[in-house]
């Protein structure tokens, strides 16, 4: 099969949670080389995988000095233990959906996955949402969940891990995937931090979850 190319959906939304708030290191640096001093002056090399995970990214690939930088670079230099559906745990990559409610439906499912591994009821978290346009042309693999069986097993990323890191090895932008949380819906992995521009946080959401039910129960937050 020809691979096919397309942009991302815009904007595109992602939701992060509160509990992390935006530190803005990267915001305000201009060059890179200042941005090396003052990330081992507040403290962000002092955690070794951060040093190795932002040796790995070229520093043409580096965002600082603009507004909501440090967001994105969070999102490449913090990285789940164990990576995530299309990244492995050495680089981390941003994740968006094509809508917030898609975008919700995806955090829920972690947060339900998160409450069965603690063995509780319930769990409610809140969230801050951004929007952001990506650039570039992703590998759409949507509508694909058959012929890319092994990429969208839910359980599982050892498949979607290696197809991801291909893409982002041979320079790519990303990737465009189905939800497999919101029938309707469709994500947008981006592997290059330069290509997610325009970002703006819009609300604030809790989210509650059961450990026995599907059902996610969104409130937007009053500002």
């Amino acid at each position: 099969m020809t691979d096919v190319f397309a942009p991302s959906p815009q904007p595109a939304h992602r939701l992060i949670p509160s509990q992390f708030p935006p530190l803005g290191l990267f915001d305000t640096v201009t060059t890179a080389a200042d941005l090396a001093a003052v990330m081992d002056l507040v403290g962000w090399t002092n955690d070794r995988l951060v040093v190795d995970r932002i040796s790995r990214l070229p520093q043409t690939e580096w965002v600082y000095g603009t507004p909501n930088a440090s967001i994105v670079m969070a999102a490449f230099l913090h990285v789940a233990p164990g990576g995530m559906r299309f990244n492995g745990p050495e680089l981390g990559a941003w994740y968006a959906a094509d809508d917030i409610r898609t975008a919700a439906a995806e955090v829920g499912h972690h947060l339900r996955r998160e409450t069965v591994a603690r063995k509780v009821t319930t769990m409610t978290r809140t969230y801050r949402a951004y929007a952001a346009t990506l650039l570039g042309d992703y590998l759409d693999i949507r509508g694909q969940q058959t012929t890319h069986a092994d990429v969208y097993v839910s359980d599982r990323y050892d498949a979607s891990q290696k197809l991801g890191e291909e893409v982002r090895a041979s320079g790519g932008a990303g990737l465009l995937y189905d939800s497999l949380r919101r029938r309707t819906g469709s994500n947008v992995v981006a592997h290059r931090p330069r290509n997610i521009v325009d970002i703006v946080q819009t609300d604030h959401f809790e989210i509650t979850v059961l450990a026995t039910s599907r059902t996610i129960d969104i409130r937007k937050l009053a500002l």
